[in-house]
């Protein structure tokens, strides 16, 4: 039925999307016509990365799921960036670090702990990713903003180039450690209960529709990132409400339709793994490179988030810890990180 109902979105919304940009129709009706078609769009890229997943394995599953999610993000927040638009771009980071950890995560835990009264997940895995939380946000978020109090422009944009590609090396490093010289070697017993399954699609469709659908999303992105302005006029939204709830939400819809599904289904390891993975390819690589890419234009990016940005990042990063860090997780850990997630929705939205 879900499936249906994106088939006739995409169908509907590819030529709406293509017809009113055109036609120069009502920012507002655009920005939701926008918006429709990206989630849709993003569902057919989690059926198709959900495809991949069952081929290659959890980890692997996990990754390509959160790559190919994050991608959504990454052109959006590209084509924000060459409209200047940094307050949005690093909003919509913020975002997409408090709607894994809160809201994917939290939804994850609630709904497959309303089917299971508990549910585990690799624990090794865990204490890795936990580790490099702490490092990604508390380090690398925290380090530019007490700096930059002392810096000017030109030294805090040096500090953020020096950082971002540090990130990014530590990303590789990352994922050489996890899927190359330790694959296997932290084995937990989630790991050999994974059933047999069928992939909906053969390899070759599901990447034949991945590479369409991420092309149909730049196109639409581009032209929904010029509504912002006149949406937020209309609505009283702030840019920072803008990024951390609105182009999160829908940039991060394909992973947060497949963790659920998969936490369902209690497939813990792929659920953990799209969620808290996500949350550091966002961090260690999709951050550093916008900072990169916006020396291409001409407003540059720091790594320099606000105070109540950086604040929030850092209590959903320990939340998220301390909550997973023993493998294990049930319906109220759910509805904890959620609870967190609309807090702090609340406040972003009075800001």
């Amino acid at each position: 039925m879900i499936n249906k109902l994106f088939l006739f979105i995409v169908l509907i919304g590819m030529p709406l999307s293509i017809i009113g940009s055109v036609m120069h129709w009502s920012a507002v009706i655009m920005f939701i016509v926008y918006c429709l078609t990206i989630i849709a769009l993003a569902g057919f890229m989690g059926r198709a990365t959900e495809s991949l997943a069952i081929v290659s394995g959890p980890r692997i599953g996990g990754l390509l799921n959160a790559t190919f999610g994050n991608a959504v993000e990454l052109i959006i927040s590209i084509f924000a960036l060459k409209a200047g638009l940094i307050g949005v771009v690093l909003a919509s980071l913020t975002g997409s670090v408090l709607g894994n950890l809160l809201l994917v995560a939290g939804l994850s835990f609630f709904v497959g702990g309303l089917k299971f009264k508990r549910q585990e997940f690799n624990v090794y895995d865990a204490r890795h990713n936990s580790g490099l939380l702490m490092f990604a946000v508390i380090v690398a978020f925290v380090i530019p903003e007490v700096f930059s109090m002392e810096m000017g422009k030109a030294q805090t944009l040096s500090l953020s180039i020096g950082i971002s590609i540090i990130l990014i090396v530590l990303y590789l490093a990352a994922l050489f450690f996890k899927l190359v010289t330790h694959r296997g070697v932290y084995q937990h017993k989630t790991d050999e209960v994974e059933e047999h399954e069928v992939p909906e699609w053969s390899k070759k469709k599901a990447m034949f529709i991945l590479a369409v659908a991420t092309a149909a999303v730049a196109y639409v992105s581009e032209n929904l990132v010029h509504t912002f302005q006149t949406v937020g006029e209309t609505f009283g939204w702030s840019e920072l409400f803008i990024g951390v709830i609105i182009v999160a939400i829908v940039g991060n819809a394909a992973e947060h339709a497949s963790a659920i599904i998969m936490a369902y289904k209690n497939k813990m390891n792929i659920a953990v793994e799209i969620a808290v993975g996500s949350t550091l390819q966002i961090a260690m690589f999709v951050a550093p490179v916008l900072v990169l890419i916006s020396l291409l234009f001409e407003t540059k990016m720091p790594l320099v988030f606000t105070m109540p940005e950086l604040i929030s990042m850092v209590t959903a990063v320990l939340l998220t810890i301390i909550l997973s860090n023993d493998g294990d997780t049930n319906w109220f850990e759910g509805a904890t990180l959620l609870a967190a997630y609309l807090i702090m929705g609340i406040g972003f939205y009075l800001l």
